[in-house]
């Protein structure tokens, strides 16, 4: 008899851990995060320096000298002087295959000793304060360099409500699509953060000269394509900035 009910109170156990594997198969499926998984290791950091006002041509001058013995060891996508919107400020953006690559460089650079008595040692003294941020594409984003050399860039800022571009995606997409179908400026690319200030998004800009994105403004600001897009996607939006930048000479993306 107690063979028998042993059997019977494990054959129970049995179908109800059957059960309960089913229901789990079944059942459907939830990501914690709201935003499209991100398929590849690919990432941009962005760096911004601060420069104690009366060494920036020195440290411009230096970097220009110098860059080569940074850029061995990893790919500049560009590197800019900030006009307006910061002053003394340069900001320059690198891309790295994986985190781990990145811990590779640093690595790399800590032991280069041309890197660090050329560069580094004289460098960090003229500067203030340093920041920095990890991006990645927004989806459907790519870089892409601007028809020709010899143009202002603008970084706009964009902090967004909470969500992600699962969100806020499509009706930034349209904003920004306006523009670039319409020709009114070329996004030289779309990032949304990782890690920093979360939930924000920068859009890189490009045009021939400041004159050019003054007159470009007006223009598209009384187009109602643009006004009703850029609407739509301000109702996800909570603050906003920009910054006015000339490329370096040595920048790739120029």
């Amino acid at each position: 008899m107690l063979q028998l009910r042993a059997f019977f109170r494990n054959a129970s156990r049995h179908a109800e851990h059957c059960l309960s594997v089913k229901s789990r198969a079944t059942q459907p499926r939830a990501w914690i995060s709201t935003g499209p998984q991100q398929q590849h290791g690919t990432f941009y950091e962005f760096r911004t320096y601060n420069i104690q006002p009366h060494l920036n041509a020195a440290f411009l001058k230096l970097t220009s000298e110098k860059i080569h013995l940074r850029t061995a060891h990893s790919e500049l996508i560009g590197y800019w002087s900030v006009e307006y919107g910061g002053l003394n400020q340069v900001f320059h953006i690198w891309k790295y295959d994986s985190y781990a690559q990145r811990a590779s460089v640093r690595a790399a650079l800590a032991q280069d000793p041309n890197w660090i008595e050329q560069y580094i040692s004289k460098a960090m003294p003229m500067l203030s304060s340093q920041d920095n941020e990890v991006m990645y594409l927004v989806p459907w984003s790519k870089i892409q360099k601007p028809p020709k050399d010899g143009g202002v860039f603008e970084l706009a800022t964009f902090q967004m409500k909470p969500g992600g571009p699962a969100v806020w995606g499509k009706a930034f997409h349209a904003s920004v699509g306006i523009r670039t179908g319409s020709g009114y400026a070329h996004a030289v690319g779309v990032f949304h953060s990782e890690f920093g200030p979360l939930n924000q998004v920068h859009v890189l800009w490009w045009y021939e000269s400041a004159d050019e994105r003054a007159a470009i403004r007006r223009t598209s600001h009384e187009d109602a394509r643009v006004v009703a897009a850029v609407r739509e996607s301000a109702a996800y939006l909570v603050s906003q900035k920009n910054k006015l930048m000339f490329p370096c000479a040595f920048s790739p993306i120029k």
